[in-house]
């Protein structure tokens, strides 16, 4: 069971690294591939909303290694108070740099170009924030999916138990 565990883990945190690497290789390679992609990835909104959400990916990862080096060495997976505060000052600043898209949406609405593409990087960093911080929204697995379809909707992340908890 530990080794499964481990497993799950380890490839939640490098899934998530891994993502928030690519992501901007991919972003800084696509911009001289086509003439109209500048105005679209180099513009103030875009590239706010697209470091907001690498940021909470890289709060993912971290969540994820975290977990699996505690499993690893053989703890529970429960954070320590130190871990959780450093989770706490996340969550509250990603609140704050989310409330901060909001006038950036609309600077973005009114002088930029590429709505559509902000609303999607934004939208994107929201779900990332609740999936960690709030309630679980990622099933991966047809285990997972049966699961959540038997507990019929969503609930609390376990992030969001442990912050609470403690």
């Amino acid at each position: 069971m530990k080794e499964k565990a481990q497993k799950k883990l380890f490839s939640l945190w490098t899934g998530e690294l891994s993502a928030a690497i690519l992501f901007p290789i991919l972003w800084i390679f696509y911009i001289p591939t086509f003439e109209w992609s500048n105005q679209y990835l180099t513009t103030f909104p875009h590239l706010y909303a697209f470091c907001l959400l690498e940021y909470i990916l890289l709060q993912g990862s971290l969540y994820w290694y975290l977990k699996w080096r505690r499993v690893k060495a053989g703890k529970t997976s429960a954070f320590t108070t130190k871990q959780l505060g450093i989770f706490r000052f996340f969550k509250i600043g990603n609140l704050v740099l989310l409330v901060i898209g909001i006038p950036v949406l609309v600077y973005q609405t009114t002088f930029s170009k590429g709505l559509y593409w902000y609303l999607f990087l934004f939208g994107f960093a929201i779900i990332e924030h609740i999936n960690y911080y709030h309630i679980r929204l990622s099933y991966m697995s047809g285990e997972e999916i049966k699961e959540f379809l038997k507990q019929k909707g969503f609930r609390r992340s376990i992030l969001a138990r442990e912050l609470k908890r403690k």
